[in-house]
């Protein structure tokens, strides 16, 4: 019999909470019948919007739980005062091996302290990084950090650059993945100081394909697999691409519109265009893990909709029989060793 995956639900986070959150953890569910879906926010909320689907009730839970934690509060007062929250109470499962994972659209701020002071980190890890997958011309490439650990030491880049590696390797099927790190040219000497006395740390790796530089410019067009920076770097990475991409395919979609000779180009080009523009939703390859926790915490955008909440949850089946925390403990071991 296979194994299930039991992930809880921030049902109230996120700025379409919490019907396109629900809908899109049911589409899980329905997609995969390993996956059991436990709901996490207020009872009555939630079960009122359920009947509106349809859905097998053995892999849906609701999970009471009577407070919201909004966007603009304090992220530590509101993990440590709202005990009852949607997003502590999930995090609370997780910890207790109730679920194995949680997928959350709510504060950026009260998931990166809950992950670390609720769920805890894996022993010998020093600071959890948050990875995002990333189209590029050759398909994915992981940012790690893009938000976590703004003032981050040459050794937290390192154990990012080995769970990235593990995570690519395991999670999107890419071998020996390629790392680099990011930096304003391609020469060694180059970088600020934490760059500088990261990179020969990087090249001693032996459990690593470490190729060197990365400069931002390169970013889009696949050249690393895994991309390691501190987290207000990735962060600056992160928002750019999503802007420059959103712009790009207004103006194409605009310039399509344009005239009578363009929409009838749009036409014929269609089939091939809605392929490629997909490929740039960051609503089509699901949340942000944040790795190094003694269990899964995947934060997607506050602006998620059903589709990425979906591949959100569906990525955390993945992620488990993967055995992705079992693989970076074993990495620690042998980089103790």
């Amino acid at each position: 019999m296979d194994e299930k995956v039991i992930v809880a639900v921030d049902a109230m986070g996120g700025d379409h909470a919490p019907y396109e959150i629900i809908k899109g953890a049911l589409e899980a569910a329905q997609e995969n019948e390993k996956i059991i879906v436990k709901l996490v926010g207020q009872e009555e909320v939630v079960k009122k919007h359920l009947e509106d689907f349809t859905y097998r009730e053995d892999q849906v839970q609701v999970v009471d739980a009577r407070e919201i934690i909004e966007t603009e509060e304090p992220p530590v007062n509101a993990i440590r005062k709202k005990k009852d929250s949607s997003l502590v109470v999930a995090m609370n499962m997780v910890k207790n091996k109730e679920a194995d994972a949680l997928v959350s659209a709510g504060s950026s701020g009260a998931i990166l302290v809950g992950g670390q002071v609720i769920v805890g980190r894996i022993k010998g890890i020093e600071r959890p990084p948050l990875a995002p997958l990333i189209p590029t011309s050759k398909g994915y490439s992981l940012l790690v950090d893009c938000g976590a650990n703004v003032d981050a030491r040459p050794s937290h880049l390192v154990q990012f650059a080995r769970m990235g590696s593990i995570y690519m390797e395991n999670i999107v099927g890419v071998k020996n993945p390629r790392v680099a790190i990011v930096n304003i040219g391609a020469e060694e000497e180059k970088g600020n100081a934490l760059v500088k006395e990261t990179f020969p740390l990087l090249k001693a790796c032996t459990d690593i394909n470490f190729i060197g530089s990365i400069e931002a410019r390169e970013v889009p067009n696949g050249y690393a697999d895994v991309i390691v920076s501190e987290a207000f770097v990735g962060n600056v990475i992160l928002k750019l691409y999503e802007g420059v991409g959103g712009m790009l395919l207004s103006q194409v979609k605009k310039s399509l519109m344009s005239s009578l000779r363009t929409k009838i180009g749009a036409l014929l080009i269609k089939p091939a265009l809605k392929k490629t523009l997909k490929q740039f939703q960051a609503d089509e390859y699901g949340g942000a893990p944040l790795l190094g926790l003694n269990g899964l915490v995947v934060k997607t955008h506050g602006s998620a909709k059903a589709v990425e909440v979906k591949n959100s949850v569906l990525q955390c089946l993945t992620f488990k029989e993967q055995k992705i925390n079992e693989k970076i403990k074993e990495n620690l071991l042998m980089e103790r060793s």
